[in-house]
């Protein structure tokens, strides 16, 4: 559930959680106080964007005030109503090619106002709450788009590298390079490669002092050494001209047509948004992997897209470039250490700051050098590990045909040809459907391999029908989808070809069980349309549960194989089970059993899961409560209390027993649990979960009083004897259930031994202690299997009574 909250409710929540409050003296306001990593975070920000700022200004054509205007604002509007604390927003290099190209069309004035009119797009979107749709995008569009941006980026550069100046496009950039290779500039290659070589190489300083050196940033030192050596050695290069603030440009009204303008709108709206959300979801992971991060809150897309918004709005109306959120600012951010938005505001700060008293200083750096630095941030926008990885899922051809439509038509044009190609693949896979017949043994086997579509209807149709009739056929489905039009086809051929005396058994050829979604094709709907059967089995609505498999009745040892199992073997990855057509022998059913869900749960289950599960792989177990319960294999924890991975620590032992402190057990495992629960983990509650029909219990009435525990089970099934004792007390109240005496005396004792269990707990150290601080509640519960109803131990007028639990119940 989500509610409204005002700007900052977010960030001053984790603030409070991260530093608790403390209250100021009478009279007086709250203090702002800034944590000193936040300090040190904003000035390692400060000394990358300033040089970055200006190199982008460079690489757009823009004034070189505007790089500055546009990382004063993103700092100090994103950093302040933004919905990613951590994430530091500027003018970014993915946005050079998209402002270059609207200054060469438009001038920079109306550049601007289109700025202005990109932000309130964003403020829009912001209000639509459709700031997750962006997340939607292909990750080989989006680093398609960013990789073909990069090379622009360095063609362009090359040109102010080598002592000339850049041609409107990337064709033009290399027809003119040889050109500009015959005429280059000696001291603005000497400079040049000064900077790239301090970049290259000052990450990699060894030893302990390069420790110390390399907080310095790379891109600050490689600007500063090469400005430095230009100075001192009197060189005569082009170098930043700021010119006086009296004479900056600001937004003008929009000029040009209208559909020019609405396509520039949208194009800077598009780049700056999907750049900013995916930048925060990036940011999310690495706050995340910091060591000793804690819980981390998750970025606000919808208010940081509010927040980009707005600093587009302000940052064009004061003449500054585009702003989105910066990936090389934001990391160096997060790993300085920095824990709330105030580095990024104060990063903001600062740059005005340095705006206003480093002019000097600015006007000395050679436009070589700062042409470097931006062609090295656009090379680095190339990146292999992107291009591993689209390869890897088999999206090269989207990667690079946004790649290439960005560099030669444009970034717009690029990532619409980049979505069109997208969606071609993703056709191409779901009709890419394999159908094949073939005879073995006078049964007829159909093979599906890949999603059975409508599409694919006319192909299985026709192999289908050349089942002859009266014959044996096995339907195998290799693949997880299946939609109406298939299934119909799929169960009037079932329905007349076993009409006419033939046998169908559909499966899951992977898995080596039979389908039961959707519906039942063996046998039709049951009565009522809630399930369908396949011989013995049911599938009902909780076949999730099940991974939607319906096992057979395991066969005989001397029994024959299973169809699909024939002689051979092969060594199976449990992430996609023996491969189609590959027999697995010499496994007891048990094995192929457990192959089958070890498949299912990676194929199914692991896909659903998987975010979750890493996200406490990442932060650690935190469950609420520990749950005792029996080691009965009818008794499902997570089903019974609904819960997910992370939600329980669970602990299973014959007859759920406690055995109280100091018992001569030789086994403490259970004690240990207890403490690590308490202590460690902090749980809020413990549950000891009895069952009906439990075996433990059973035992425990057939035993002799007197009859030694020669065996393993028979002494740990001694701690069970209190319970046993309790049951035989005439003046002890009997539990009831419901308001009902037990059925039995099994179920009186499950009942029974739930409630001394009950009091062992209470006799360990660490759960008295955490009893009498108010930090830990008890809770017994007995699981009736027959009637799947889960009842509730409550005290009522000292009798002990296991209530129903029900809709609307028991405050637990």
């Amino acid at each position: 559930m989500s509610a409204c909250v005002p700007a900052g409710a977010t960030e001053s929540a984790h603030t409070e959680r991260a530093h608790p409050p403390h209250s100021p003296p009478h009279g007086r306001g709250p203090r702002f106080r800034v944590a000193g990593a936040d300090l040190s975070a904003a000035v390692a920000v400060f000394l990358i964007a300033l040089p970055l700022s200006l190199g982008i200004a460079l690489a757009t054509g823009a004034p070189l005030q505007a790089g500055l205007v546009a990382a004063a604002v993103g700092g100090l509007v994103t950093g302040r109503l933004g919905g990613s604390p951590l994430q530091v927003s500027g003018p970014a290099a993915g946005l050079t090619v998209v402002t270059a190209d609207l200054i060469h069309q438009y001038g920079w004035r109306v550049t601007c106002a289109v700025t202005v009119l990109a932000g309130l797009v964003q403020l829009g979107l912001s209000c639509l709450r459709v700031a997750r749709g962006a997340l939607a995008v292909s990750p080989a569009i989006v680093h398609g788009m960013l990789a073909g941006i990069g090379v622009t980026i360095a063609v362009a550069q090359a040109h102010i590298v080598l002592g000339g100046e850049p041609q409107s496009s990337v064709p033009d950039n290399l027809q003119a390079l040889p050109a500009q290779l015959a005429r280059l500039d000696p001291a603005a290659l000497a400079v040049s490669v000064l900077t790239l070589a301090a970049l290259l190489l000052w990450p990699r300083l060894p030893g302990r002092a390069g420790r110390v050196l390399r907080r310095v940033p790379a891109a600050l030192v490689a600007v500063a050494g090469a400005t430095a050596v230009a100075a001192a050695a009197g060189l005569v290069l082009p170098v930043v001209d700021l010119p006086s603030w009296r004479s900056h440009a600001l937004a003008g009204l929009p000029e040009g047509p209208v559909l020019g303008l609405s396509a520039a709108v949208l194009t800077t709206a598009l780049v700056c948004s999907v750049q900013s959300l995916l930048g925060a979801v990036a940011v999310d992971k690495l706050a995340s992997a910091r060591p000793g991060a804690g819980h981390v809150v998750r970025s606000d897309l919808d208010r940081e897209l509010l927040g980009q918004g707005a600093a587009n709005v302000v940052s064009g109306a004061l003449g500054g470039l585009p702003v989105a959120g910066v990936a090389v600012r934001s990391t160096a951010n997060v790993h300085a250490g920095a824990v709330s938005r105030n580095s990024t505001m104060i990063h903001g700060l600062l740059v005005v700051a340095a705006t206003l008293l480093l002019v000097p200083l600015l006007e000395l750096i050679p436009l070589a050098s700062l042409a470097t630095l931006v062609m090295a941030v656009g090379l680095r926008m190339v990146s292999l590990h992107h291009i591993r990885t689209v390869t890897r899922h088999r999206e090269v051809l989207v990667y690079a045909v946004t790649a290439l439509g960005v560099i030669c038509l444009g970034v717009l044009e690029g990532v619409v040809l980049g979505i069109a190609v997208a969606v071609g693949v993703a056709l191409h896979r779901l009709t890419r459907t394999r159908i094949t017949h073939k005879e073995e043994g006078g049964v007829h086997h159909v093979h599906v391999r890949g999603q059975l579509t409508f599409l694919a209807v006319p192909r299985l149709s026709r192999a289908l029908h050349l089942v002859p009739q009266g014959a044996d056929a096995v339907v195998a489905l290799d693949g997880s989808f299946m939609d109406h039009a298939a299934y119909e086809t799929l169960q009037d051929w079932q329905g007349t070809h076993t009409a006419r005396g033939g046998t169908v058994e559909i499966t899951g050829r992977r898995t080596g069980v039979r389908i039961a979604e959707p519906g039942d094709l063996a046998s039709g709907p049951a009565p009522g349309g809630e399930s369908g059967t396949h011989g013995d089995c049911r599938c009902r609505p909780w076949t999730a549960w099940r991974n939607h498999q319906c096992d057979r009745p395991s066969p005989a040892p001397d029994a024959e194989p299973l169809p699909d199992e024939a002689s051979g073997s092969v060594a199976t990855d449990p992430r996609t089970g023996p491969e189609p057509d590959a027999p697995v022998r010499g496994r007891t059913p048990g094995g192929i059993q457990l192959v089958r869900g070890l498949s299912t749960f990676q194929r199914r289950t692991a896909p659903l899961v998987r975010g979750e599960l890493a996200r406490l792989a990442r932060e650690g177990q935190r469950p609420s409560q520990l749950f005792l319960t029996c080691a009965d294999s009818r008794v499902v924890t997570s089903m019974i209390t609904s819960s997910g991975p992370g939600d329980l620590f669970v602990v299973r032992n014959v007859g759920n027993l406690v055995p109280p402190p100091g018992a001569e057990s030789g086994d403490d495992s259970v004690a240990a649990a207890i403490e690590y629960a308490v202590d460690v983990l902090a749980v809020r509650s413990i549950t000891v979960c009895g069952h009906s029909g439990c075996g433990a219990m059973q035992a425990l009435l057939d035993s002799r009083p007197a009859s030694p525990a020669a065996t393993p089970l028979g002494r740990w099934l001694r701690h069970g004897g209190p319970s046993l004792e309790r049951l035989r007390d005439t003046g002890a109240p009997a539990p009831r259930l419901a308001g009902r005496a037990p059925a039995d005396d099994v179920e009186q004792l499950c009942l029974t031994n739930v409630v001394q269990q009950l009091e062992h707990l209470r006799a360990h150290e660490s759960v008295a202690r955490a009893l009498k601080e108010g930090r830990l509640e008890l809770h017994g519960v007995y699981f009736h299997v027959g009637e799947a109803q889960a009842y509730l131990l409550a005290e009522q007028e000292e009798d002990r009574v296991f209530d129903r639990v029900r809709d609307v119940d028991l405050a637990v």
